[in-house]
């Protein structure tokens, strides 16, 4: 069985009380105490272009309803060109990726993943880690 921890750490002084949180988690698969045991595998895309509505992460590829995630991270280090993240056939926004931002999402597997982007030769990563 395969044992897989994400960790989320923040530090911030935003303001005059310190921040300092840490939450780890073991992905499992739903309902169980099974780890994921599936993964894409870490990849690269690179966009020449601007990019509208671009399927990254395909649903067909995947079982619905399960506890897979998601981790996209935009590369790059501008901080005006960006990417949109969108779910579904409606592009509904899940919101922006500049440069070195990152999205770590729960994914059931139901709805595709789709990106637009703002420049050329914009690059992000992208893994899913799933049931299967």
């Amino acid at each position: 069985m395969a044992t897989t921890t994400a960790t989320l750490t923040l530090t911030s002084d935003i303001n005059t009380d310190a921040l300092a949180l840490t939450t780890t988690h073991t992905l499992n698969k739903a309902g169980t105490t099974i780890g994921l045991e599936q993964t894409t595998g870490l990849a690269k895309k690179i966009y020449a272009a601007a990019q509208t509505n671009v399927t990254l992460i395909n649903a067909g590829d995947y079982t619905d309803n399960t506890a897979s995630r998601v981790y996209i991270k935009n590369t790059g280090s501008s901080s005006t060109d960006y990417f949109t993240l969108e779910l579904g056939a409606s592009n509904i926004v899940v919101g922006r990726l500049y440069g070195q931002d990152f999205a770590w999402i729960p994914y059931e597997g139901e709805q595709d993943i789709d990106i637009s982007s703002t420049g050329t030769n914009m690059e992000l990563e992208f893994m899913v880690i799933n049931e299967g």
